[in-house]
């Protein structure tokens, strides 16, 4: 990871949210966060939390009806508005996008070669054939591909390969900031480790910094420098990522990590409940009514973000600051009575 000169991108206030006849979805709802160059940060989170929109937004690919608001610099600069000439231009170029299922995002009747002179010449129209091949083959030789399948069709790949054909296609202009969905979904465990190692890998060969949004945090683990955990449209917790792992602040990351198997797991954990609904979320800390440590306060004020003395950033008011807890507020909310799977078996 490149510690010299200034943040790639820089998110602050960021919210984004789609219009429903029940009101607005607060998707994401003011995340702020910055990424260094060469750097790849783990986005972390159960389903509804608002992981994938967070990323789509930060590229403009958000579907008609969505709404994003707050201040996102790249490069120093503040970005272009997403329907600009200039955003247009930086999509792609600067900016990449690896989406989870390979499949539904290449052409099958269109070979990769073919693939590779689209992306290119996207932007740079007067390009040769052969500048683009020569591109394009070096970075399918990062991928392990071949230059012999050059010419191949997608479907004449495996799941493995095509993933790796997207990520390709994703760093075939050099892009500074990649988002990477679930680049791992439906892969097998080797191929998983071998995607793993190229992710971690880009770094030294581009430089790239890199978005990972995951389920599976042994992928963060082996891959990240630093780890954000969002729960409601919010980061309740970002540091890095071997100190969180190490000595996670936030009850939510605390339950997150107990419920993550292992070889030495001998009972399931899981965390009662499901996110909340974001059209109408709980008022205070959005994880308190399924917090084991919830207290009064929590259920009334939202917690204020603070870093703790591992360097993490925290939302949650176990950390204070107890100068704004009222009387009364650090009093227990509710008792969680702890269950696991194994005990209930």
């Amino acid at each position: 990871m490149s510690t010299t000169g200034q943040d790639v991108l820089s998110v602050r206030d960021l919210r984004v949210w789609y219009g429903t006849e029940r009101g607005a979805a607060r998707a994401v709802d003011g995340v702020s966060f910055d990424l260094r160059p060469g750097e790849i940060l783990g986005l972390v989170g159960e389903s509804g939390c608002g992981k994938t929109t967070l990323g789509r937004g930060l590229l403009g690919l958000l579907p008609r009806g969505a709404f994003v608001d707050g201040d996102v610099t790249f490069k120093g600069k503040p970005m272009p508005a997403v329907a600009s000439k200039e955003y247009r231009a930086l999509r792609g170029a600067e900016l990449g996008m690896i989406f989870q299922e390979p499949m539904t995002r290449l052409n099958p009747l269109m070979r990769i070669s073919e693939h590779f002179e689209e992306t290119v010449r996207a932007h740079h129209p007067g390009v040769s054939r052969e500048r683009v091949r020569h591109a394009a083959l070096e970075v399918l030789r990062v991928m392990g591909i071949p230059p012999t399948r050059y010419r191949s069709y997608p479907h004449e790949f495996s799941g493995g390969m095509r993933q790796r054909l997207t990520i390709a296609l994703a760093l075939v202009l050099r892009p500074a900031f990649i988002v990477a969905d679930e680049p791992t979904t439906a892969l097998d465990v080797l191929v998983e480790a071998q995607i793993i190692k190229i992710l971690a890998d880009l770094r030294r060969e581009f430089d790239t910094s890199l978005l990972l949004i995951t389920h599976n945090l042994g992928i963060v683990s082996e891959a990240c420098d630093r780890v954000a955990v969002m729960y409601a449209g919010r980061i309740v917790e970002i540091g890095d990522a071997r100190q969180v792992f190490r000595s996670p602040q936030h009850p939510y990351t605390q339950e997150l990590l107990r419920s993550t198997i292992s070889l030495s797991t001998t009972g399931l954990s899981f965390i009662p409940g499901s996110p909340p609904d974001l059209v109408d979320p709980p008022a205070g800390c959005r994880f308190h009514p399924r917090c084991p440590h919830a207290m009064r306060v929590c259920a009334t004020q939202a917690p204020v973000p603070l870093e703790v003395a591992g360097g993490q950033r925290v939302e949650c008011w176990l950390h204070g600051p107890e100068s704004q807890v009222p009387p009364g507020g650090g009093e227990p909310l509710h008792v969680r009575e702890e269950l696991s799977v194994a005990d209930e078996a």
